[in-house]
């Protein structure tokens, strides 16, 4: 997931001087504050373990439906806590569940995947290794989206939840889900029967995501805070041959040039200025050798958006323009480009009355003026809604931020909105933000599953 660069400076600083968190219609009252200095105490007590095992979960990053390793640890810890687990749901996926007495259902994920990103951080426990592909290839891997975090998150509140069973009730549901960085795994694990299991549904459900901010200020804001997102794979079919004879030839490489410059004028000349939309081409895969002019030219192809209108849009003006382009370099009709649609999920839209209800207690976990509730939605995505999309779960996603905070003040200082972001090599996260994480997973699941007097 790529989160904005601009917009959570802003919110940091409107925060500063904001009202309280939330209207007094919807707000909720905060857990008792016995019950977070007993999260605190927890998570506290349990830092060492988690910050063992985030470092060799980041020294071991595994890509999109292989994190077998990284389920192996999920399942293992899970498992020791008492908690009923299934593996191997959507391939990878993995699903505890710790039945405490009657009350709501709580599900909670975490994403396991990485990033094939080159680590540049010089940590002592950077990721050095690369990763075999089923084809035979290696590719650099690592987590530069703050997954290994997701996961040591989730394991904290697992071990923070089994500890304080006498204070809450219900059953609380910890899931790692595989392949979020392609868009996929959320659905795949639904593909796999997910909800014909037998796992008691949702009433609720909660994911949280590191963000490139300052340790100590989280977000958790009500609405749309998320793009909706499409990978796509066009294809240009040519007629390769030497390159010293290109009148012999009908270039690929040069339809697929042409495309992506055309394709810049999608957003720019054919959508509404107001509409947000971002196309992104990632990749170009075509050829090997300098004299041969290949037979086909790839274009992996990246959709950002909020509206499904934009969303038919953008991909109507993708497809006239491959054609458009294939007729003018003499394609013959058999030979039109083909698009191969991958990964997809819809916006991700907070529920108001649950962040409500969660917000409270949280600010009383960070303090006050640490928890912005009015982020600006950004075109980063996510595949966490996608499981719940057929139940209709009231569901709040929540941003943690993960930069050293001298670095934050320092990028700002330089005009820069981040020290660094995601999916870059550079990007980690502090090893502060590690029982930060946790405790604010615990508060958020407790503020819907504590007992109340």
């Amino acid at each position: 997931m790529t989160l904005t660069q601009k917009l959570l400076p802003l919110a940091i600083s409107a925060l500063l001087s904001a009202a309280p968190l939330m209207a007094a219609e919807v707000a909720k009252e905060a857990i008792a504050a016995g019950l977070i200095a007993k999260v605190n105490a927890a998570v506290d007590a349990d830092t060492s373990r988690l910050t063992l095992i985030f470092k060799d979960l980041h020294q071991h990053p595994e890509l999109a439906f292989t994190e077998t390793r990284t389920a192996g640890i999920v399942s293992k810890e899970l498992k020791a806590l008492g908690f009923s687990v299934t593996e191997g749901i959507g391939k990878t996926g993995v699903v505890g569940v710790l039945k405490n007495g009657e009350g709501p259902t709580v599900w909670f994920r975490a994403d396991m995947d990485s990033n094939a990103v080159r680590e540049t951080t010089g940590l002592p426990y950077a990721a050095k290794a690369k990763q075999k592909l089923a084809d035979g290839s290696e590719v650099n891997v690592m987590h530069a989206c703050g997954h290994d975090a997701h996961v040591t998150w989730m394991l904290g509140l697992a071990k923070t939840m089994a500890a304080l069973k006498s204070d809450w009730s219900g059953t609380l549901v910890l899931y790692a889900q595989p392949a979020e960085e392609v868009g996929l795994g959320a659905q795949a694990m639904v593909d796999d029967k997910l909800w014909e299991r037998g796992f008691p549904k949702p009433d609720f459900a909660f994911g949280a995501h590191t963000a490139p901010g300052p340790v100590g200020f989280i977000s958790s804001s009500p609405g749309v805070r998320m793009a909706g997102v499409d990978q796509l794979d066009v294809t240009f079919h040519g007629l390769g041959g030497h390159g010293s004879t290109p009148q012999m030839t009908v270039d690929p490489v040069v339809m697929a040039s042409q495309a992506v410059l055309a394709y810049q004028t999608i957003v720019s000349r054919n959508l509404d200025p107001q509409a947000a939309a971002v196309l992104s081409v990632g990749s170009i895969v075509t050829g090997r050798d300098n004299n041969v002019i290949p037979e086909t030219a790839v274009l992996k192809l990246n959709l950002r958006w909020f509206s499904p209108e934009v969303r038919t849009q953008m991909l109507k003006r993708i497809d006239e323009i491959n054609k458009g382009v294939a007729i003018a370099a003499g394609v013959s009709a058999d030979k039109m480009p083909t698009r191969v649609m991958k990964g997809n999920a819809g916006p991700l839209v907070n529920d108001k009355v649950l962040v409500s209800r969660i917000n409270p207690s949280l600010e009383a976990l960070m303090g006050k003026g640490k928890v912005i509730d009015h982020f600006p939605a950004v075109m980063g995505s996510e595949d966490f809604q996608e499981a719940f999309k057929s139940l209709n779960t009231p569901y709040a996603f929540m941003l943690v931020g993960v930069a050293p905070p001298a670095l934050y003040h320092e990028a700002q200082l330089m005009g820069r909105p981040f020290p660094y972001s995601n999916h870059n090599p550079d990007f980690f996260v502090d090893l502060a933000a590690i029982p930060i994480g946790a405790k604010v997973n615990s508060v958020a699941v407790l503020s819907i599953m504590a007992k109340r007097p």
